[in-house]
């Protein structure tokens, strides 16, 4: 079998209600083992809902989230936290602790959910802030003392700290300028290539069409809080929908 081509998150009819409103609406869709799937759609479309669900943060109405051969609507407590490490998230805002510095942020969850000695914790660190390009110049820097990039960097290393099987982002190049834009669209692509050996999958929330064309291999059009359109991306930016070719072509 094809591992590349198993699914490892898969909706099956997910419904959430919401003061008699539903925000997903009978969804179904499959996101593949290794891919970049980004999740596309006008806001109050159901996406960052979608990702809460992936997540075990919500749970449906009705209807089920299989993610890694797991139905997550049935787990709680222990198992459900346990499930959760393996997930990476890098957020809008990266959300470093501002207390802490490069160096403890990205040694946080490994001293956190590990027994490495802390010799292995500095080796771990040394190697994520190195995968994404940070020198040993930032490691004791608040984040406070870093730029937009820099934290987002920096967030992007803690969140594979655990080696997570699935790496999601949530609107990572929200409020950045087109420059910072564009080296985190490249840290996305780099980091999945990187990981491409043990099929890490990634997720992303995007508002940016253009990026989404170019780092995608698959793309969900949301709106209403079903899935309208999921196709590879070069056939994506072809697609005849209307909703689709509204947003497109903005």
């Amino acid at each position: 079998m094809d591992t590349m081509s198993e699914n490892v998150i898969s909706l099956r009819n997910v419904t959430k209600i919401f003061s008699d409103f539903p925000v997903l609406h009978e969804l179904t869709f499959d996101i593949k083992r290794g891919s970049i799937t980004t999740l596309l759609g006008f806001s109050g479309a159901g996406k960052s809902t979608l990702l809460k669900h992936i997540l075990g943060l919500l749970k449906p109405t009705s209807g089920d989230v299989i993610v890694l051969g797991q139905n997550v609507v049935a787990l709680e407590g222990t198992a459900l936290k346990e499930f959760r490490q393996n997930f990476g998230m890098l957020f809008q805002y990266a959300a470093l602790f501002d207390s802490l510095t490069t160096f403890e942020n990205v040694a946080f969850p490994i001293r956190e959910f590990t027994d490495f000695t802390e010799e292995q914790v500095e080796q771990k660190v040394s190697e994520l802030l190195t995968s994404v390009n940070l020198s040993d110049k930032t490691y004791y820097k608040l984040p406070s003392e870093l730029s937009g990039g820099m934290r987002k960097r920096v967030g992007l290393a803690r969140a594979l700290a655990l080696q997570p099987a699935i790496m999601l982002y949530d609107e990572p190049t929200t409020g950045l300028d087109p420059i910072t834009t564009k080296m985190v669209n490249e840290l996305i692509v780099q980091t999945a290539k990187n990981n491409r050996a043990r099929k890490m999958t990634s997720v992303i929330i995007s508002h940016d069409i253009k990026a989404t064309l170019q780092i995608s291999d698959y793309i969900a059009f949301l709106h209403r809080g079903r899935v309208v359109e999921y196709l590879p991306s070069a056939e994506f930016k072809k697609s005849s929908n209307p909703l689709v070719r509204e947003f497109v072509d903005l």
